[in-house]
């Protein structure tokens, strides 16, 4: 038999990313004024028919960077080599604005909406492009923030420039093998220099080694370094900016940097990463002397949100592949997979989830931009200290079981490498590391909420509870929940209740969210009115799981630890507990 002779699956429709998503147009309704959403709307409809046909076909053309470090004479030359493909996804993304829309903010606390729908839209056919742009908008925030009026002028409007030719992008050099999420042992070490011209700032040389180094083939670096020798831990770190590829250094050699080899990592392979060596390379301080971490809080608080953004992006495209598979896809003599009612419980329970993770994500970055012009309430800048490293923690920990859920609900099919579900699972499994690992952000929560911030974020979540029209057992629960949080948090000197702290958190801001749409939906006659509130309901009810969760760890604390090296494998107490059994 020949193969054109089999049965083939007719392929899944194909739609506009923006149209065809159940979330993103209504939200955007709510979010954006008239004015802005008239404008926004259109280009966002034009950029999912543009994804659909021009960039996806692009595919094949991504490969991974290669590195060459001698020319044929022995030389050292450290060339990197990345696709056209890759530089195709880096043309098109700053083409379409992903650095400048925030930047310029035309549509002032709304730009940030603007451009994150962009991003979100976007990532799951670029390939991981939108890495190097993080740290470029991270930098370009602390530049903007912190820079000498030298980097305002000279640096800054290249890193948010919406020309290919003109821009730049920056790297973020913080991880060293010592420390890994934890920079207080940062090695690398800066002298400063009085015998050169200060030219974008106080000019020092570098001298240390870098582990993890993203956007390894950008113009520059933001870099962390020990510049107080006589103050321990993060008091002794500065800011730096690094020129690798920008005149006069045209290569990393140039500045003293040598590329030691790229990451062979699980996934994000298309994404240049190396270990580098910094070798009396030339620095500029960004901001004061020892405030490093200060400093670079900006930066950290802008990629969080990216990381976030790329977490729901690619569920969105796998849920995306899953939903119109379904009406496609017929099984036991021809029913259609839309009406099996145990597959169609799969995909709305990953519904409800990427619903719930999407509105809290667009909540947050409403937050983000008003801050950044400088509208926020002192309220809402606290909400956003909390929602941000909650925000990335939860996306990353909920998105890559829902997106494997979505591979399955393909079938076989779904395993393909062509469908790219494989891909944007691999992809997003560093969101769980990269920045701060999700024990790492629960501490940070907890550092965030000290002070009345917990508190506040109560009152909030009691206006939009008070908004709905009818009190159902629903929103009685989340009531419930809510007046118990600012005691649950007071709990946080049990060393194992951080990271269920954020869960909790995270589950409760969301559903607040949700309710905040369902509420204005009904009030604005949406078509939708009765599906945002039944989703918001579905959520809620998974409440109880989490505070049982808590519960449990609140018990017999300091034997559960003890316990917990057991079951790992005799790590912690192993005589002991052999002695009492």
């Amino acid at each position: 038999m020949r193969v054109e002779e089999i049965f083939h699956q007719q392929p899944p429709p194909t739609g506009n990313p923006y149209l065809s998503d159940p979330v993103l147009p209504s939200l955007l309704r709510r979010l954006l004024p008239p004015s802005a959403l008239n404008t926004i709307e259109p280009d966002l409809i034009r950029l999912g028919e543009d994804l659909v046909h021009v960039i996806r076909p692009l595919a094949p053309t991504i490969k991974e960077p290669t590195l060459t470090q001698y020319d044929a004479w022995g030389n050292r030359v450290d060339t990197l080599y990345v696709s056209d493909g890759w530089n195709t996804l880096k043309t098109f993304a700053r083409k379409e604005g992903v650095m400048s829309i925030p930047y310029e903010r035309k549509f002032q606390e709304n730009s940030r909406i603007y451009q994150f729908a962009k991003v979100m839209l976007m990532n799951a056919d670029c390939h991981v492009i939108m890495c190097p742009y993080a740290m470029t908008d991270g930098a370009a925030r602390v530049i903007e923030l912190s820079g000498s009026d030298k980097m305002k002028h000279e640096v800054l409007p290249r890193l948010i420039s919406s020309d290919p030719a003109e821009s730049y992008i920056s790297g973020q050099w913080m991880t060293e093998s010592s420390g890994g999420s934890d920079v207080s042992r940062t090695e690398t070490v800066a002298r400063p220099v009085t015998d050169q011209p200060n030219d974008l700032g106080p000019a020092y040389l570098l001298d240390g080694f870098k582990w993890f180094s993203s956007a390894a083939e950008g113009n520059m670096s933001v870099a962390l370094a020990r510049s107080e020798s006589s103050t321990p831990g993060t008091g002794g770190l500065s800011l730096f900016l690094v020129p690798v590829r920008l005149p006069p250094f045209p290569t990393p050699l140039s500045n003293n940097i040598l590329l030691h080899r790229l990451k062979d990592k699980f996934g994000t392979r298309a994404v240049p990463t190396a270990e580098l060596s910094l070798n009396g390379t030339r620095a500029w301080r960004i901001g004061a002397p020892g405030a490093g971490v200060r400093q670079i809080a900006p930066v950290l608080n802008i990629t969080r949100v990216h990381s976030s953004v790329s977490s729901v992006g690619a569920l969105m495209r796998c849920l995306s592949l899953a939903r119109a598979y379904a009406a496609v896809r017929t099984v036991d003599g021809g029913k259609l997979l839309t009406t099996v009612p145990i597959h169609m419980e799969t995909l709305a329970r990953v519904s409800v989830l990427y619903r719930a993770l999407a509105h809290m994500l667009f909540g947050t970055i409403a937050l983000l931009g008003k801050t950044e012009c400088g509208v926020a309430s002192k309220a809402e800048e606290t909400r956003l200290r909390l929602l941000t490293p909650t925000m990335k923690a939860f996306a990353a920990l909920h998105a890559v079981s829902a997106m494997e859920e979505c591979m399955a609900a393909l079938g076989g099919q779904g395993y393909m490498e062509e469908t790219g579900i494989g891909r944007l699972i691999r992809d997003s499994l560093v969101e769980k590391i990269w920045e701060g690992t999700v024990e790492v952000l629960a501490h940070d929560l907890v550092r965030a909420s000290r002070g009345q911030g917990v508190e506040e974020f109560c009152q909030w979540g009691q206006t939009i509870i008070s908004s709905a029209p009818k009190k159902t057992p629903a929103i009685a629960n989340l009531q419930q929940t809510l007046t118990e949080l600012p005691a649950i948090f007071r709990k946080t000197l049990n060393p194992l209740l951080p990271r269920s702290i954020l869960i909790l958190f995270g589950h409760v801001a969301s559903a607040l969210f949700l309710l905040e749409h369902a509420v204005w939906s009904r009030s604005h006659d949406e078509s939708k009115a009765e599906t945002d509130m039944v989703v918001f309901e579905r959520w809620v009810g998974g409440l109880g799981q989490i505070l049982n969760d808590i519960k449990c760890l609140e018990e017999g604390v300091e034997e559960r630890i003890r316990v917990n090296g057991l079951v790992v494998g005799g790590l912690v107490g192993g005589e002991n507990m052999r002695t009492k059994l």
